[in-house]
């Protein structure tokens, strides 16, 4: 199956949502970190894997375009939903931008040339397991790891120009006798026990249905069940909570966010290491500065600092070239 990049490419099989940059921007939102199943596929274009599809996104005068690949047939209003609900575009993010800026004058600073940057609400399964990845780890290599996570336990969906797409392994395909070798083999290291002893635990505990129903808890309870968890501590379960189980107020906290805290704000909130009490402390600051969805103004400011950073490592690179 070959790519279709653009909306001119076989434009009956695309279709669009009403979407200004404002509210959405995928090259913000999509590749720092919050999910790792996309590649820029071409420019401007976003090719991955959702709701067991794979899809290629493109932003066009205000309007988000999508294809499905292999589900044709169900595109319609059933995808559309899909797509909605996966950026939460009900949300009115520009509102929220006025809201946190004028509450706090270095979110207002920091976010001026970062719009459109939202919180995505994902399947708790993938989240959960995709971010047991993370610790002690850089997006690139996380991305690479759940790439060969998906190829070597995930089902097959296509192939688009000979380069396969996997859907997310099911929690039973986890769970084998073999699965924690598997992983050391594919180099997840110590993580290997993490992923495949989450997976039993909540083949043998919660249930896929129990994990859905953490939507329903408030988050202290969410975030206690989680944490309860082989490899999930405190940043791991409120990236859950927050992008996964609408826990909206969940503030992840990590090296980028306790930086921020330290030198943006002056603040020695929890002391000098990321201890539990500090994330809460740091959460709770943030709660208090910026209101019931202070998960989505951190997720604006760990984005501009990610980029601000990448920015300063690719000026270093050129220097050394000069």
């Amino acid at each position: 199956m070959k790519l279709r990049d653009t909306p001119s490419a076989s434009p009956a099989l695309w279709r669009s949502l009403p979407c200004p940059a404002a509210e959405l921007r995928l090259d913000l939102v999509l590749p720092s970190g919050q999910t790792f199943r996309w590649r820029e596929s071409s420019p401007g274009s976003w090719t991955g894997v959702l709701g067991g599809h794979v899809w290629t996104l493109r932003q066009e005068r205000d309007r988000l375009w999508y294809t499905v690949y292999g589900g044709e047939a169900a595109a319609g209003a059933d995808t559309d939903r899909l797509l909605r609900e996966y950026f939460q575009l009900d949300v009115g993010l520009q509102e929220l931008y006025r809201a946190w800026g004028a509450a706090d004058p270095l979110f207002r600073e920091a976010a001026k040339d970062f719009p459109g940057v939202r919180v995505l609400r994902q399947d708790p399964v993938e989240c959960l397991l995709s971010f047991i990845c993370t610790s002690n780890n850089h997006i690139s290599r996380i991305t690479a790891m759940i790439d060969r996570l998906c190829q070597a336990f995930g089902r097959r969906l296509c192939h688009l120009d000979a380069q396969p797409f996997h859907a997310f392994p099911s929690l039973t395909a986890l769970t084998g006798a073999d699965a924690e070798a598997r992983l050391r083999a594919l180099g997840f290291g110590y993580r290997a026990k993490f992923v495949s002893g989450t997976a039993r635990a909540v083949t043998e505990g919660l249930g896929i249905e129990g994990l859905h129903h953490l939507r329903a808890v408030p988050y202290a309870e969410a975030r206690r069940v989680l944490c309860a968890l082989p490899g999930v501590g405190s940043k791991v379960a409120d990236c859950v909570c927050l992008m996964a189980l609408d826990k909206a107020d969940a503030v992840p906290v990590d090296t980028h966010v306790w930086r921020i805290v330290r030198q943006r704000y002056g603040l020695e909130l929890g002391g000098r290491s990321l201890t539990p009490r500090a994330h809460q402390e740091i959460g709770d600051f943030f709660r208090g500065l910026w209101g019931p969805r202070a998960g989505w103004a951190q997720a604006v400011l760990f984005c501009a600092d990610l980029h601000k950073g990448r920015d300063l490592a690719g000026s270093r690179d050129r220097d050394k070239e000069s």
